[in-house]
């Protein structure tokens, strides 16, 4: 089979930009609120990850988390007491992860593997509890492959967290902008070096894959719903409790769900 993961964006020329501009913002905190609540909800073991104390200390999970960036949620499960491999293209990435688990006191139950989700997912021999896969579809050149990876990683009874960048959502955005050439055009790659995806996904298309392997899901959230429509940036960094209270409710409400910036997904792979 033809190895695509030479097409998939490495972020190493973006790793700091990352940081600065999506999680050292109010839009990296709602999108982190969406995951915990969800993963909280969906998975027993990851009860404390949302804030509330679990009743027992639960059994380490085996946790992937590929494409795993800078650690956003690695750092906070190894934290918890799961073992966690991070998998990244980008060294860059990788570097700021590990520096962030040094800071957290957490760098020995952590893995950091430099290369592609596809090749670590075909050498694994062991299966992991838990997958996580957030906002690394889009940046793909197979995403559909990458999904059969991903499931194929988890252990039966495991469960699979995918986020992916909705295509509704930048068409959403260029209508309020007027860029209805651009809409016309069904045109909404990123121009060379910006953070808006090569591959936006429409979300039917993604949903029908699961259906295909005959995965429903278990939580299906929408992420930042109505925070990147707010055009002003200043507002867009105000009212952050309010936000983050209104986008929790919404992020499972239609039609806002559907419109939002990412769309969550946890599903469970059966014994």
């Amino acid at each position: 089979m033809m190895d695509t993961s030479a097409n998939d964006r490495n972020f190493d020329d973006l790793a700091h930009r990352f940081r600065r501009n999506v999680y050292d913002r109010l839009k990296g905190q709602l999108r982190l609120a969406v995951l915990r609540r969800d993963l909280a909800a969906c998975v027993p073991a990851l009860a404390g990850l949302d804030g509330d104390r679990p009743e027992i200390t639960p059994e380490p999970l085996r946790i992937l988390d590929a494409g795993g960036g800078q650690g956003q949620l690695s750092v906070p499960l190894a934290k918890l007491g799961h073992r966690v491999t991070l998998c990244d293209i980008s060294l860059g990435m990788l570097d700021l992860a590990r520096e962030a688990a040094v800071r957290e006191g957490v760098e020995s139950a952590m893995v950091f593997h430099h290369g592609d989700i596809q090749s670590l997912c075909q050498a694994q021999a062991e299966h992991f509890d838990l997958v996580l896969c957030h906002a690394v579809l889009e940046w793909v050149a197979e995403p559909r492959q990458l999904i059969d990876h991903l499931i194929q990683a988890v252990t039966p009874g495991g469960w699979l967290s995918l986020s992916f960048y909705n295509v509704n959502s930048i068409v959403m955005k260029n209508l309020l902008r007027t860029n209805f050439r651009k809409v016309l055009a069904e045109d909404y790659r990123g121009y060379r070096g910006s953070l808006t995806p090569s591959n936006p996904l429409d979300p039917e298309m993604v949903y029908g894959w699961f259906a295909d392997l005959g995965l429903e899901p278990l939580a299906h959230s929408g992420i930042r719903c109505f925070h990147d429509y707010l055009l002003d940036p200043a507002q867009r960094q105000s009212q952050p409790e309010a936000q983050l209270a209104l986008e929790l409710t919404l992020s499972r409400r239609e039609p806002f769900r559907s419109l939002a910036r990412y769309i969550h997904l946890v599903v469970g792979k059966s014994d």
